[in-house]
C-alpha cells in the first residue's frame, strides 16, 4: 500500500455573525477568479485548495515558507460554524486536523467563541485565530485581498494605535482562557503560541497571510498526522439528506485511505450498525462546468483521503450524522468492524437511573459536544440520544419529577417532536427546550431553572422560621403585656411577623404580631434595625422577660435542619452560628424534658 502525504481537513468556528460564510466566501471566491490551472475544486460539504491556487493567492509571502511543500492543499469544510465540526468527529478526537476560529477584533470574545474553545480543547484541535472587521476599524485604509503585514506600513500612527488596542483586548483574553496568543509574525514558536491573523472577510485583506499560516503549520506540525495509506477507507458522515432522483444520500468527509464503488461498508445508524454496498460515489462538478441544478454532480469510481463526497446505496434512511464509515476490505473482519461502529455510537449515548435532564439531538456530533457543554456546566443527565422526542423520551422525564422536579426536562436540540411526545409531555407537565445552537439552549435551560428553582426557595423560605436574634431595649417598654409592646433591636438575622420568640433557656413566649419602623408598620426587620414590635402570647414584661432581655426567633428542628442543607449559602456566618446556638438550647430542652 502506498503512503503519501494527504491534505489537512480545515474546519471554521465562531459566534453568530462573525463572518465565518464571508471569510470562506472569500477564499473560494479568489481561488475561482484566479481561473489558472489547478485552481479549487468542489468537494461535498468541502472545499480543495490546492498548493498552486494557495502559492497564486499568498503571491510573494508564500516564498517565507522557506521549505519544500509536501502538502497538496487544504480541504476546507464549507459548513461553518460548531454542529459542522461537532461531526467531524472519531472515537477520543476530531477529524478535523486544523481550525480557523473567527472573532470579530472589535468585539473581543462572544458566547459562542467560549464554547468553540472548550469543543476544541476537548478534541485536542490545533486552531488559528482570524481577528476578522480590522476593515471597521476607525481610519483604517483597506486593499482589497492585499495582505496584512504589507497593509499595516500604510496605516497612519492612529489607526495602528486602535488596531494594538483592539488586538492587545483579545490576547489578554486568551491568556485567561489559558492559552498564550499574538499576532503570527511576531511568533517564532507555533506550536506554543496560538497565531492571530488580522483579517477583513469582506475585502480580502489578510487573507494571503491566513493562508500562509495555515499552511505553513500544516506542513510543519501535521505531517505525521497526514500520512495515509490507500488502504480500506474511514470517514464520517457530515450530513443525511433526500438528493432528487437518487434518495437518501450520505455526505462523507474521507479523512483515511480510499473508498471505491461497490465497497462494503459498516456505517453508523439510529438503530446500530448498518452493512451495505456503494452503488454511486458522486462529486459536484468543476465551478466553471456548472449548467444546471439536475445536472451538477459527475460520478467516480474511486476517490483517495481527503475528500468530501456523496454516497448512495441501500438502507442510508437510518443513517446518522456524525457516525463513522468504515470500508471492509477482508468480509472475515466484518464482524470486528460491525463491533467497532456500534461501541463507538453506543459510546455517546446515556441510560442512567439518576434525576437528570433528558437529551435529544439530530446528530452524533452535536450530541456529544451538547453533553459535554451540560456536564461542564454540572447538570446531570439522565439520558442522550439521537433522533426525534419521542414518548419513551417524556416517561424518562417524567421519571426524574419525584427526585429533583427542575430536571424533568428535554432539551431537543435541532430535532423534532413527534404528536404523541407533544400531548405527553403536556399531560406530564414536562417542559421541552428546544433550539439549534448549543449554547443558547443550555442557556435557555439554565435561566428558567434558575427562576422556578428561586421561585421555589422563596415559597420554601416563607414557610420556615428564619434566625434572628433580638434584644429588648431598656426604657423603650410601651405595654407590659396582652401583647406586650416592646422596643427592640435586631443584633443577628431577619425577624418577621409570625416569627415565635424564646428565651435563652428556650422557653416559649409568643409570637411577633406587629412590626414598625418610624410609625410604619413593616413586614420584616433585618440586623441593626430598631423597632417596635408586639408580642402575642402568655408573656409579661417583668415576669417572664424584662428589659436588655436577648430573644431568639423559636425554630423547630426540622426547619434549622431545612436551612443548613438547602439555604446554608443564602445565610450570614453569624446566621449560621446563630443556628447551631438555637439548635444547641432545644435540644438541651428536649433533653430535660425526658430526665
Amino acid at each position: 500500500m502506498d503512503e503519501y502525504i494527504r491534505s489537512p481537513i480545515v474546519v471554521v468556528l465562531g459566534h453568530v455573525d462573525v463572518g465565518k460564510t464571508t471569510l470562506l466566501d472569500k477564499i473560494r471566491g479568489t481561488a475561482v477568479t484566479k481561473r489558472e490551472p489547478g485552481t479549487m475544486t468542489q468537494h461535498i460539504g468541502a472545499s480543495f485548495l490546492p498548493w498552486k491556487a494557495l502559492e497564486l493567492l499568498c503571491g510573494p509571502l508564500a516564498s517565507s515558507l522557506r521549505t519544500d511543500i509536501k502538502i497538496p492543499g487544504i480541504l476546507v469544510i464549507d459548513t461553518p460554524g460548531h454542529e459542522a465540526f461537532a461531526n467531524l468527529r472519531t472515537r477520543g478526537g476530531s477529524i478535523a486536523d486544523i481550525a480557523i476560529l473567527v472573532i470579530d477584533i472589535n468585539k473581543g470574545f462572544e458566547n459562542q467563541t467560549y464554547e468553540a474553545l472548550e469543543i476544541l480543547k476537548s478534541r485536542k484541535t490545533p486552531f488559528i485565530v482570524a481577528a476578522n472587521k480590522i476593515d471597521r476599524i476607525p481610519g483604517w485604509n483597506s486593499q482589497n485581498n492585499y495582505p496584512f503585514i504589507q497593509n499595516l506600513k500604510n496605516q497612519d500612527p492612529e489607526t495602528i494605535a486602535r488596531f494594538e488596542e483592539r488586538l492587545a483586548v483579545l490576547i489578554r483574553q486568551f491568556n485567561r482562557e489559558g492559552f498564550r496568543a499574538d499576532r503570527y509574525d511576531r511568533i517564532r514558536d507555533f506550536s506554543k503560541i496560538v497565531a492571530i491573523v488580522p483579517v477583513s472577510a469582506k475585502t480580502g485583506e489578510g487573507v494571503p497571510d491566513l493562508l500562509l499560516v495555515l499552511a505553513g503549520i500544516a506542513q510543519r506540525f501535521l505531517l505525521k498526522r497526514l500520512k495515509t495509506r490507500e488502504g480500506p477507507g474511514k470517514a464520517v458522515i457530515l450530513e443525511v439528506k433526500e438528493e432528487i432522483g437518487l434518495g437518501t444520500t450520505a455526505a462523507i468527509i474521507l479523512y483515511q485511505g480510499v473508498i471505491k464503488k461497490g465497497d462494503l461498508i459498516v456505517l453508523g445508524g439510529m438503530d446500530g450498525p448498518i452493512t451495505t454496498r456503494i452503488k454511486t460515489i458522486l462529486m459536484p462538478k468543476p465551478l466553471d462546468e456548472m449548467r444546471s441544478p439536475e445536472d451538477r454532480f459527475i460520478q467516480i469510481d474511486k476517490v483517495r483521503a481527503a475528500a468530501g463526497v456523496l454516497l448512495v446505496a441501500h438502507g442510508l434512511d437510518l443513517a446518522i450524522a456524525g457516525a463513522p464509515v468504515k470500508v471492509v476490505e477482508d468480509k472475515e473482519k466484518l464482524d470486528d468492524i460491525l463491533k467497532e461502529v456500534e461501541e463507538e455510537i453506543e459510546s455517546l449515548k446515556i441510560a442512567r437511573d439518576q434525576a437528570g435532564v433528558v437529551v435529544k439531538a439530530d446528530t452524533l456530533g452535536t450530541l456529544e459536544a451538547l453533553v459535554n457543554y451540560l456536564k461542564r456546566e454540572n447538570i446531570p443527565i439522565r439520558f442522550a440520544d439521537v433522533g426525534p422526542v419521542v414518548r419513551r423520551d417524556v416517561i424518562e422525564a417524567s421519571l426524574s419529577k419525584n427526585i429533583n422536579r427542575f430536571y424533568a426536562v428535554i432539551l431537543a436540540f435541532n430535532v423534532k417532536v413527534n404528536q404523541e411526545a407533544e400531548e405527553e409531555a403536556k399531560a406530564y407537565n414536562i417542559k421541552i427546550f428546544r433550539g439549534n445552537i448549543i449554547y443558547r439552549l443550555v442557556e435557555d435551560f439554565l435561566e428558567w431553572y434558575r427562576t422556578e428553582t428561586e421561585k421555589e426557595k422563596k415559597i420554601t423560605l416563607e414557610k420556615l422560621v428564619l434566625p434572628a436574634s433580638i434584644q429588648i431595649l431598656p426604657g423603650y417598654v410601651f405595654r407590659r403585656s396582652n401583647p406586650a409592646i416592646v422596643g427592640i433591636k435586631v443584633l443577628v438575622g431577619k425577624l418577621r411577623r409570625g416569627t415565635p420568640l424564646m428565651t435563652q433557656e428556650g422557653l416559649n413566649i409568643g409570637e411577633i404580631m406587629q412590626i414598625q419602623k418610624h410609625g410604619a408598620s413593616i413586614d420584616i426587620a433585618e440586623t441593626g434595625d430598631e423597632v417596635a414590635v408586639s408580642i402575642r402570647g402568655k408573656v409579661t414584661v417583668g415576669r417572664q422577660i424584662k428589659e436588655g432581655d436577648i430573644l431568639f426567633s423559636d425554630i423547630p428542628l426540622d426547619n434549622i435542619d431545612i436551612l443548613m442543607d438547602k439555604f446554608v449559602e443564602d445565610l450570614s456566618e453569624e446566621e449560621i452560628k446563630l443556628l447551631r446556638k438555637i439548635r444547641k438550647i432545644k435540644i438541651a430542652k428536649t433533653r430535660k424534658k425526658l430526665l
